[in-house]
């Protein structure tokens, strides 16, 4: 946010008079401006937002396009590189499945052009609002209902088939995340033709990226001893790349309500987890459990909770604050954990394809 100047006067003020003897007459002004402030806003706590390298102003020139999850967000960037403005919604760090957004985000939602959501009902609320606020010749695009058919939907431990709605984390397959690009390339193509060469070039380096690191994760599953190709998660987010990998996902501890395991659940787990000798079980920061350390404890598994599902690792600016570098840093978790070798991603490039300033925003 950008702070006002003060005028000639008001400096000269400043200057002249002792900060001390002013300072209570200053502050109780601005905490009771700030405090009136959120009281009309309906006491809404602002999003915190972290943009690229580029400048923080939107350019009216440029397509505006919204996304939700940081994942998808980066995926965005890489082809739209620095011919959008890009804003994601769902903070990092965020149960994207619980996600209600703020009255605020209705106002953003109105001035996009194109909204990417991931779709399979992901993002329910967010997609009424912007069905609600769409502006006309605006375009909501579902990425997984679109990479994928009702026929190639999974349904597991989180996501059961009685519910209705598939697993919809089709992003940890890298080759599912490619087709969320190609459906982006098209997307702002079809916007902007006279920009279609620089989308497709930037689809073809990211192409190039994921193929390498497609090749790099059989290379690395392979090395992983056949009977500890098993996932157990807290939450399932896994499915389609444990499809690609040819990897088994034994459970979820998560119930389908996102509440917490009964101790039913975790007794049976338990005993899942001795009976197959599964060597680790996974926790993520985005879904904390007490019980997945003792679920570990018990069961003589290693525990590590460093997986995740859609926070991207570091800080926006880092050359791992992207899908990549999502995709790199769960690999080097996952695979010695299960007794496996991971440097066949060492020196792997997680930084953006594009070339010149980031334009998206990463809300925090």
């Amino acid at each position: 946010m950008s702070t006002g100047r003060l005028g000639r006067t008001a400096a000269q003020f400043y200057r002249t008079v002792e900060l001390p003897s002013l300072a209570p007459f200053l502050i109780l002004p601005v905490i009771l401006l700030v405090f009136a402030s959120a009281c009309a806003r309906g006491g809404e706590v602002p999003i915190a937002e972290s943009a690229g390298t580029g400048d923080r102003q939107d350019a009216p020139t440029l397509l505006m396009v919204v996304s939700t999850v940081s994942p998808i967000t980066s995926i965005v960037e890489n082809i739209g590189g620095d011919r959008i403005n890009l804003r994601g919604i769902v903070p990092e760090g965020v149960n994207s499945h619980t996600f209600e957004p703020v009255p605020s985000l209705a106002a953003i939602l109105s001035n996009a052009d194109l909204v990417f959501l991931n779709g399979l009902s992901l993002e329910e609320p967010t997609k009424e609002m912007a069905e609600a606020n769409l502006k006309p010749g605006a375009s909501i695009v579902s990425l997984g209902d679109r990479a994928i058919s009702k026929e190639e939907w999974q349904f597991d431990f989180s996501f059961p088939e009685e519910g209705g709605h598939p697993n919809p984390h089709l992003w940890p397959d890298p080759i599912l995340a490619l087709k969320y690009a190609e459906i982006v390339k098209e997307e702002l193509s079809a916007r902007e033709p006279g920009n279609a060469d620089y989308y497709a070039k930037n689809y073809a380096a990211f192409e190039g990226k994921i193929n390498e690191l497609d090749e790099a994760i059989k290379i690395m599953v392979e090395s992983v001893p056949s009977g500890d190709r098993k996932l157990l998660t807290y939450h399932d987010s896994w499915v389609y790349f444990a499809l690609r990998y040819d990897m088994t996902i034994v459970g979820a501890v998560q119930p389908s309500d996102f509440s917490e395991p009964s101790v039913r659940d975790v007794v049976e787990l338990i005993k899942q987890i001795r009976s197959e000798k599964i060597p680790a079980v996974f926790g993520s920061e985005v879904f904390p459990s007490d019980e997945m350390e003792r679920i570990a404890q018990e069961s003589g598994a290693a525990f590590i909770d460093q997986l995740s599902d859609d926070n991207l690792p570091g800080v926006v600016g880092d050359p791992r604050h992207s899908y990549l570098g999502l995709q790199v840093s769960n690999l080097e978790i996952m695979i010695p954990a299960l007794g496996g070798d991971a440097s066949a991603i060492a020196g792997f490039d997680t930084g953006p394809v594009f070339k010149g300033e980031s334009r998206a925003i990463y809300p925090q």
